[in-house]
């Protein structure tokens, strides 16, 4: 009888062993997982720091998920002559990240008022015509007064602000370097891939 009280104490303790073992490693996941949470805000580049909401569904977004990315940040438009651009920003976003490039889209109306649907319709119209994947952002302002920080930094850092539709800021991986390159710029096969190359072979 001894014996047996004997047996099921030894096995409570062990049950309880397991139980204290379990609880503590949960312990030490949620503070890894909290740890890493600040480490990540904390590598965030100040250039990033900003939030906007995802156009197909209004969810707000951190930029800073895209630390350590090459960035090709564009402010776009479904009616303008440089439209059919979405085509080769896709194209590169297709191409190219796997080695660590995304193409950010912001859907602006400052320029000719080329960009007057809602979100629903500018989703749709980037998906239905040219298969837009790339992340794309909420109809925002990329010049004059009421232009987004984010913007404003990126004219601040680069030295170069958007005068039409598709204007194009490149961001280093480390957020340190920003290239501007006019609207004219073809994303595919000029000076605007051969950046985003070098870009990418420093990260």
């Amino acid at each position: 009888m001894r014996s047996a009280c004997l047996v099921v104490v030894g096995l409570f303790m062990g049950l309880m062993s397991v139980t204290s073992s379990q609880s503590v490693l949960a312990a030490q996941t949620a503070q890894s997982s909290q740890s890493a949470q600040v480490a990540k805000q904390l590598a965030c580049p100040a250039n990033l720091q900003f939030q906007f909401d995802r156009l197909q569904d209004s969810a707000p977004q951190s930029l800073c998920q895209y630390a350590g990315k090459v960035l090709l940040v564009v402010n776009t438009a479904s009616y303008c002559g440089f439209t059919s651009q979405y085509e080769g920003l896709e194209s590169l976003y297709k191409d190219y990240a796997a080695q660590g490039l995304v193409v950010l889209g912001f859907p602006s109306n400052d320029f000719g008022k080329q960009e007057p649907g809602d979100a629903k319709q500018i989703a749709d119209f980037c998906f239905n015509t040219y298969g837009v994947a790339f992340p794309m952002f909420a109809k925002t302002k990329v010049t004059g007064a009421n232009t987004n920080p984010f913007y404003k930094q990126l004219v601040a850092l680069s030295g170069s602000k958007p005068m039409w539709n598709f204007h194009k800021y490149l961001i280093s991986a480390d957020g340190t370097v920003v290239t501007g390159f006019d609207s004219s710029s073809q994303p595919r096969g000029g000076s605007v891939e051969k950046a985003i190359k070098a870009a990418l072979a420093v990260r």
